[in-house]
């Protein structure tokens, strides 16, 4: 199979570039480089069946030049703003980087006849729904962040597209994904600043964000699992993991890897860290467990094996 990776040097994306080189599939990578490196590519740059297209996906001339030279079997998307944080001050990053590039992938989808899709969606097209079990079905979707919203409007492109031109379409709704080739959020945040100054960490909010945490090799292990057993249409899944871990609870936890004690830390108070952060929510996992799939490491477990990762990346 030729597989096109758009967004394939980010901290997703190049897992997953190695999980399908590893299961004997052609593989493209398409990256702008605003997130993703090449670094994060180091261990396959030389295989034989991969390629590095270095371009914007949101430029429609090149991105069907693209689509003309590796005429793939399947498309995954993974390209998006993925710091949530950085978007709230520039919501025009969401709409280039998330929204728009789903429009144009579809776009030439569409045109050269590609009938298979993955696209990596969201917790946050949920919106701030705390007390509310969040399934598939979820009613009255109300993103608070720019994120979420792109990444709604995308599924939304994504379920027209699917009907119109009979796509097979696999939609993950995951939460926040960690690990090997972090470069963002809490867990690298904090170990970058005790790293700084290891007496001290200023944590944002209140410290009792609470949230799921999802080893990527967990995720990448479901995209590579359910790939082929998408029906016609758009099927969409909740990936998540059992249990959830807080911010302050994040903290203890490295401060224990590191070997630190007695560090102070400084709240900026508040529910959540930023505007259009979702403070805790409840994600319903039991649709993809029903199907056959359950996440190896829980929230904690998928926490300290990535303060392990980083730290060795770090060291």
């Amino acid at each position: 199979m030729k597989a096109l990776v758009v967004g394939g040097a980010g901290f997703i994306g190049s897992h997953l570039c190695e999980a399908l080189l590893e299961a004997g599939h052609e593989v493209a990578c398409l990256d702008n480089f605003s997130l993703g490196t090449k670094h994060n590519l180091r261990r396959i740059m030389d295989h034989r069946n991969f390629r590095l297209l270095a371009m914007d996906a949101s430029e429609p001339d090149s991105l069907k030049a693209a689509f003309g030279e590796i005429q793939p079997d399947y498309v995954f998307h993974l390209a998006a703003n993925s710091d949530i944080r950085a978007s709230a001050e520039n919501p025009s990053v969401e709409y280039r980087n998330t929204y728009t590039t789903t429009y144009q992938i579809l776009q030439c989808m569409r045109e050269f006849g590609v009938k298979r899709l993955f696209f990596s969606s969201t917790s946050a097209v949920y919106g701030d729904k705390r007390d509310v079990l969040l399934d598939e079905n979820t009613p009255n979707l109300a993103p608070v962040s720019y994120y979420g919203a792109a990444k709604l409007g995308s599924e939304a492109l994504i379920s027209a597209y699917s009907f119109m031109n009979d796509l097979s379409v696999l939609v993950f709704r995951f939460p926040n994904v960690i690990g090997p080739h972090l470069t963002h959020g809490a867990v690298y945040d904090f170990i970058r600043k005790l790293k700084r100054n290891p007496k001290e960490l200023e944590i944002l909010g209140d410290g009792r964000q609470t949230k799921p945490y999802i080893y990527v090799k967990d995720l990448i292990k479901a995209i590579m699992f359910f790939m082929d057993k998408v029906p016609q249409g758009m099927t969409t899944y909740n990936v998540g993991v059992e249990g959830a871990s807080s911010v302050t609870g994040m903290a203890d936890m490295i401060c224990e890897e590191m070997g630190l004690k007695d560090v102070k830390y400084n709240y900026t108070g508040g529910e959540g860290g930023w505007k259009g952060d979702v403070p805790r929510f409840n994600y319903c996992i039991d649709k993809i467990h029903a199907a056959g799939w359950h996440a190896e490491y829980n929230s904690d477990e998928a926490v300290r094996r990535t303060v392990q990762d980083v730290l060795k990346e770090m060291a």
